[in-house]
């Protein structure tokens, strides 16, 4: 695909999808009523102070809550099936963001909206003049994060929920696992994962963090056997909505058929959450409970294909300025394309 090509065009979603796990737990508590029940696992959540002073003021009619699924190995073991493919913090000590996206909250009518920024997107780093691959900005802290992606996109920032590589296998042995289904065999060799053609699988949280974060995803083919995914990291972001509406669902159905565990999901999964000082997750609960229903609408960021120093890179196309102004709080929300 030649420098300069359009890889998406903003695409809405009527269903729920979000940062890998991230707000999944959020929006159950607002779904099945937890809210009142789990007030102190939500309130004990992880605090990150340094990250406050990077966040915007508030802006009349809507909240930016930056989600970000960091690849830090902290509190990884050893013993862990998969400690050869993720690594440690001794043997993978830098850390970068391995997704990134905004939740827009209006709190005039209630509406909930995401938008998905690739980890390729190239920025300049924090306040300074350096250009690197947007993910880079998590190795100098959060509120370097905070300020590249306000900076990137020209859109505010009013709140940070983090959740790394642990967190997000927490949350999906919390729940005894997600059913995922595919049409074709599909693998990563290195990662470990695989599903075999026409099958639904159940994976746990191992399992399920090989399939999200997988970069060399493979699908098989009648005439011409295994072939890469040439999407690159716009279909690992395609991929991650996939899993995410599976999570929902398998976590919707495993707490109502088991709602005596439900406190139990909580409150491991908040403890792989880190968050800002002024971010009430319980008021985060109250304001997604419509959206744990379907009611949150999923766009991605418009970017080109670009190569710099012979690293293949993405910037943000024209396409995005309505999308952009949407969530910068200065437009309308941009028409949906025909499904």
């Amino acid at each position: 695909m030649p420098p300069g090509s359009p890889l998406s065009r903003f695409s809405g979603y009527p269903r729920w999808v979000l940062i890998v796990g991230t707000a999944v737990v959020l929006s159950l508590a607002g779904a099945f009523g937890l809210v009142r029940a789990t007030k102190s696992q939500l309130d004990g959540v992880s605090r990150v102070p340094a990250v406050t002073p990077a966040l915007s003021p508030a802006t009349p009619g809507i909240e930016n809550y930056l989600l970000v699924g960091s690849d830090s190995r902290e509190g990884s073991d050893p013993s862990d099936p998969d400690y050869a493919n993720v690594g440690g913090v001794d043997t993978q000590p830098g850390q970068r963001s391995d997704t990134l996206m905004v939740l827009r909250y209006d709190t005039k009518n209630g509406s909930v909206s995401l938008m998905s920024v690739p980890r390729d997107l190239w920025a300049r780093i924090g306040s300074g003049e350096k250009f690197d691959k947007i993910n880079a900005a998590y190795r100098h802290g959060p509120d370097t994060v905070v300020r590249t992606v306000q900076r990137a996109l020209n859109i505010p920032i009013h709140h940070y929920l983090e959740v790394n590589f642990q967190g997000f296998k927490t949350i999906v042995d919390a729940i005894h696992g997600v059913e995922l289904c595919v049409d074709r065999a599909s693998r990563d060799k290195h990662t470990g994962f695989y599903i075999g053609r026409h099958m639904c699988k159940t994976v746990n949280g191992t399992q399920a963090l090989a399939f999200a974060r997988s970069r060399h995803f493979e699908q098989k083919y009648k005439d011409v056997g295994w072939k890469m995914d040439p999407t690159a990291d716009i279909g690992r972001t395609a991929r991650q909505r996939q899993f995410v509406t599976a999570l929902l669902k398998s976590a919707a159905k495993y707490v109502a058929s088991h709602p005596l565990d439900a406190a139990s999901v909580m409150r491991r999964s908040t403890s792989a959450f880190s968050v800002d000082d002024g971010l009430q997750l319980v008021d985060l609960a109250r304001k997604l409970r419509p959206a744990a229903s379907g009611g949150a609408v999923s766009y991605a960021l418009p970017v080109s294909l670009d190569m710099i120093n012979g690293t293949s890179v993405v910037r943000i196309s024209n396409d995005a300025a309505p999308l952009l102004a949407y969530f910068a709080g200065t437009g309308p929300a941009p028409a949906l394309p025909a499904p």
